[in-house]
């Protein structure tokens, strides 16, 4: 699975996926790398439902991009995923809070079009 990098106005966003068997493995990372929090997402085969648990380090935000990203994956995959994220930008405005996530969006986009053109289960 290919890496997928994003520019934002403070420096580049990371996406690196994994299969694990059949499920998914995705890092997520920007400026001082680290783990903020970690996602599950699963698909449940009975009702088409998808849902998602989040752990997050005290003190991190990474949790809203980290669950979203699990909870999006496993739906289009059928799979249990797992998304850890970590991105940390000193002095960060509002302004550019906004912009990674709208980035970290459309990176989960771009992983999902890719994954929609395999074979699951």
């Amino acid at each position: 699975m290919q890496l997928i990098e994003m520019e934002t106005k403070r420096g580049t966003l990371t996406l690196k996926p994994e299969l694990v068997g059949q499920d998914i493995l995705v890092t997520l990372t920007g400026g001082r790398k680290h783990i903020g929090a970690t996602a599950i997402g699963t698909y449940d085969e009975t009702t088409g439902h998808t849902s998602s648990s989040v752990i997050t380090v005290p003190g991190h935000r990474d949790d809203i991009i980290a669950q979203k990203g699990a909870q999006r994956i496993s739906a289009v995959t059928g799979t249990t995923s797992a998304v850890s994220g970590g991105i940390h930008f000193y002095n960060i405005t509002d302004g550019e809070i906004q912009e990674i996530l709208t980035v970290t969006a459309k990176m989960i986009d771009a992983l999902i079009h890719s994954l929609e053109t395999r074979s699951w289960k």
